[in-house]
């Protein structure tokens, strides 16, 4: 299922990926950041570390990260320890420090970079020692099809739901995601969807409660024009997760597709004030208040959607800029390329 030399160069990519800024850099701010005892797990800490002595410095790591109140020793100390514990075989000691930089820097660039690199490495170590001690459980047939799933392979994947499907029908949470893969597809055909249709109405057979599968049928039914089931089923995933906005969003389309405009006003605010963003709630909530002869509320709700539609694209436009930088300035950081050399006469 894993490709080892994948895995290898994961792991070797974590060992290389930061450099241990030096011990002396940060013991003048150790020293005001904490007291003495402190000071010195924070300095012995980091020299074990930076000397490959990590079983020795992982606990004084965590007790220096905990004691220090500066920032900047606070995330040196977390990238240490994180380094340390994943590249020693210590995977599960790298919790503790993947809180506290989660906590503390969670949109710092580097951080999030090595957190990747951790998840993932943990993922990969998990998933071996499942198939170690379970090989032919069902939830191995799962990471496969979740790993067909991510390479696009549709059809694959519904085979090995299928499959688990066949030897436990009962399974909460395996029918929805054979119906998931079935309308992943870039072009889901007509026996696709019926297909779908009917593995979602089988999880709701099992989990009476699954909002996501009422929410599936009841965006399958709004595409087909039935409207009538769509409202059933959005009505039902709302009730079923309140902070569920997608469910309020179909029912109020369904609701002003039906004519029943003054119906739909109250599942539209609610969007609204879950997605105040999104161009598609205001617009929906404009049709229903004109529907409803609230003409001022239909004026501003088609001012806020045209305003939020104008600020989509504007962030749409700086990320794709954003992107043509990068990409120009990656190129012009890369060494010429060495020209052919001529044959000598």
């Amino acid at each position: 299922m894993y490709n080892t030399s994948m895995q290898k160069a994961l792991i070797a990519a974590i060992l290389h990926s930061f450099l241990f800024l030096p011990a002396a850099l940060f013991a003048q701010e150790a020293h005001k950041a904490a007291g003495s005892s402190s000071h010195s797990d924070l300095k012995r800490g980091m020299d074990l570390a930076e000397n490959g002595r990590c079983g020795e410095a992982l606990p004084l790591l965590k007790r220096a990260i905990r004691e220090t109140s500066d920032r900047a020793i606070e995330r040196r100390l977390g990238l240490d320890g994180l380094h340390c514990a994943m590249t020693h075989n210590e995977p599960f000691q790298s919790l503790e420090f993947l809180q506290i930089l989660w906590r503390d820097f969670p949109n710092d660039p580097e951080v999030l970079y090595e957190e990747t690199h951790a998840f993932s490495d943990l993922s990969v170590r998990t998933s071996q020692q499942l198939m170690q001690s379970a090989p032919f459980s069902y939830q191995v047939r799962e990471l496969d099809a979740e790993a067909l799933e991510t390479q696009g392979k549709w059809d694959e994947a519904a085979a090995q739901y299928r499959k688990i499907i066949e030897l436990d029908p009962m399974l909460a949470g395996i029918h929805a995601r054979l119906g998931r893969a079935l309308l992943s597809k870039a072009q889901p055909s007509a026996s696709d969807i019926q297909q779908a249709k009917k593995a979602f109405e089988d999880e709701l057979d099992i989990n009476p409660s699954n909002p996501t599968a009422e929410y599936v049928l009841g965006d399958l039914a709004k595409n087909a024009g039935d409207f009538s089931s769509a409202i059933l089923h959005f009505t039902r995933a709302s009730q079923l997760d309140a902070s569920f906005a997608e469910a309020y969003l179909g029912l109020g389309e369904s609701l002003v597709s039906s004519k029943r405009f003054t119906d739909a006003i109250p599942p539209l605010e609610k969007y609204e004030k879950l997605a105040p963003d999104s161009p598609t709630g205001h617009y929906q909530l404009a049709l229903a208040y004109a529907g409803a002869g609230r003409r001022d509320d239909a004026n501003r709700e088609a001012a806020l959607q045209r305003q939020t539609s104008a600020n989509l694209e504007a962030m749409k436009r700086k990320v794709a800029e954003g992107l043509l930088q990068q990409q120009g300035s990656d190129s012009s950081a890369k060494p010429p390329q060495p020209q052919n050399p001529q044959p000598q006469q």
